[in-house]
């Protein structure tokens, strides 16, 4: 994968920002990734003033007194809460980018099936949070460029960027993307997937918090043959008792938390096969012969790739890094903007 190029005489006011519904990641020209933080935001309830965003907010989910509210200003890779947005951006520019002069021009990553209502929202909320120009790009170019997916050339590239809200699918040949899919669901419908199974089977209510622990400690998308420790691993998550109230531990299997799993990563797949269906021949046989590249936050969960492989019968590998190739992607973009 391409390293974040430094170049010093570049203008840190250039930046390039994956603005995940998960994680916001932010790329200042000539430094490489400077910022990567929650997409969270503390809001005080009386007045709409932001106590806290990124990390600080984070640590408040589910813990705030009423007159505190922890949000996530984007779903499912979108804007849903406007000045809560601009706030997250601005503060999140100020933070990666501190002293600059002058207004930012800004490079900024969309899921590749927003609505121009939503484009427009992401361009406004950049404007307003200190914005000189706004260059949006889809997100699953900006992963494949990331992951150093020769894009440019002839040849059909597949790329499946599995982010906190969407998931990306995407065929990319000449520079542009001949066939797509954007899924709205990615890892906050894993984790949602968990709660739902352990509600469902043991009458538990948990919060978000621990069922996303949950899965980062034994979740799994298929049996790993070279880390069999994971199949006897457990976890303990902590809840409340849907009848009664009463709070309760409970310890759950890696072969529970796969089985609670299972339906999201189906309908990845199935997004997988339609866009192998929808793409023209020659391109699909490139994709049989190089394979898929799988980038996220989601291509980290064991075993995904071998599901992937065994579902399509085609090669499929994890890119380097892959929780930063769309913030580089769209860092690559930045360095070349006064080109563009």
């Amino acid at each position: 994968m391409p390293q974040a190029r430094t170049n010093k005489t570049a203008s840190s006011r250039d930046i390039g920002i994956d603005l995940g519904t998960a994680n916001t990641l932010v790329y200042a020209r000539g430094h490489g990734i400077v910022l990567n933080e929650p997409s969270v935001v503390a809001i005080k309830a009386d007045s709409g003033t932001a106590l806290a965003v990124g990390n600080e907010a984070k640590a408040t989910i589910g813990r705030t007194p009423g007159s505190i509210t922890a949000i996530r200003p984007l779903k499912d890779g979108v804007i849903c809460d406007y000045e809560a947005a601009e706030e997250m951006i601005r503060h999140f520019v100020r933070k990666a980018v501190p002293g600059r002069r002058g207004r930012t021009r800004m490079v900024v990553c969309v899921p590749s099936g927003v609505t121009g209502v939503e484009r427009r929202a992401i361009v406004d909320a950049a404007t307003r949070a200190g914005a000189k120009s706004v260059h949006l790009i889809e997100e699953p170019m900006a992963a494949a460029i990331g992951a150093g997916l020769p894009v440019a050339e002839p040849r059909g590239s597949m790329v499946v960027d599995i982010g906190g809200g969407t998931t990306e699918v995407a065929v990319i040949s000449l520079g542009g993307i001949v066939t797509s899919q954007s899924l709205r669901a990615g890892g906050d419908r894993l984790d949602a997937a968990i709660t739902d199974y352990v509600r469902k089977e043991y009458g538990l209510l948990i919060g978000e918090r621990s069922a996303e622990d949950a899965k980062m400690a034994v979740g799994s998308a298929w049996p790993v043959p070279d880390r069999p420790e994971l199949e006897g691993r457990t976890v303990l998550v902590r809840g409340r008792e849907k009848i009664g109230g009463m709070p309760r531990t409970l310890e759950l299997t890696a072969a529970e938390v796969r089985a609670a799993l299972d339906e999201p990563i189906e309908a990845i797949i199935a997004a997988v096969r339609t866009t192998l269906e929808d793409c023209p021949p020659e391109l699909s046989g490139d994709v049989m012969e190089h394979g898929i590249v799988l980038t996220g936050g989601g291509a980290l969960l064991p075993g995904l790739d071998l599901r992937m492989a065994s579902a399509t019968g085609i090669p499929v590998f994890v890119a380097d890094a892959p929780l930063d190739c769309v913030a580089i992607g769209s860092g690559l973009r930045v360095e070349e903007l006064d080109r563009l």
